[in-house]
């Protein structure tokens, strides 16, 4: 058994409403709230992307904006995983699709944590900019596709294959961008969820295991000190993350 790591991204459709004016200006009346196009999903470990868009399933025709059947098969992923990796995720991916799972009547999937990348590059680091485009061309992993902007949204409303064809490769390339960054950034996240727990054999011949990414290539290097308190210092080899050992109690010296 080993944690089931999910990288996740969505693609969302625009509130659809009227207004009186471009600029600055109320929504007068709301024809349609937004709903979800597409989802691309990787489970890390293994590979290739998997986009699930909605011209997959058989009420596209009739409902250009129907999405419950995505959201069925996104819940049964979200119900599967341990973590949930994604840029933006808390505070985007996760709430927009918890709020379609409420929408559509479903219940909450089996409980899972989250990685966000971003919140990682924003604590750890003082980039330029934190975009997931502008981290994987700073990291030298690579660049999000290009598109001509809305138009490509607009297209997908409108069912345009071709637009449609596009999309699923934006979406794809930007998990991909994803899963390389989450990698890059990973040995830095001191918080990161422990996934040696998830394993039946999470000790190693020496008794460790990374907490990071699992392996039990381990070396020792030194000890922590703390307050009255020592801890081992431990370097994983696989991913470069460092950890704490075992708790080692600092003897005082006895009075005469």
């Amino acid at each position: 058994m080993t944690a089931r790591i999910l990288l996740l991204d969505i693609e969302t459709a625009p509130s659809l409403g009227y207004t009186w004016s471009k600029y600055e200006t109320n929504v007068i009346e709301f024809e349609r709230d937004w709903f979800i196009l597409c989802f691309g999903y990787k489970w890390l470990g293994d590979t290739g992307v998997t986009v699930v868009a909605l011209p997959d399933f058989k009420n596209y025709r009739k409902n250009k904006a129907g999405d419950k059947e995505l959201m069925g098969q996104l819940w049964s992923l979200l119900d599967e995983a341990d973590i949930i990796v994604a840029h933006n995720g808390d505070s985007f991916d996760i709430k927009k699709i918890n709020a379609r799972f409420l929408v559509h009547g479903f219940t909450p999937p089996s409980t899972y944590k989250t990685v966000d990348t971003l919140k990682i590059a924003r604590k750890y680091f003082r980039f330029d900019s934190n975009k997931l485009n502008d981290l994987a061309q700073t990291l030298g992993i690579g660049k999000k596709i290009p598109h001509i902007g809305f138009g490509l949204w607009k297209g997908c409303m409108d069912g345009a294959p071709e637009a449609w064809e596009l999309m699923r490769q934006y979406n794809a390339q930007d998990v991909a961008l994803l899963e390389d960054i989450y990698l890059v950034l990973r040995p830095w996240a001191t918080t990161h969820p422990d996934v040696s727990l998830y394993s039946d054999t999470h000790s190693s011949g020496d008794g460790h295991s990374c907490p990071s990414c699992g392996s039990h290539h381990v070396q020792r290097r030194g000890v922590v000190v703390a307050r009255t308190r020592r801890y081992q210092r431990l370097n994983c080899q696989s991913c470069g993350a460092w950890f704490q050992g075992e708790l080692e109690k600092v003897e005082k010296d006895k009075k005469k």
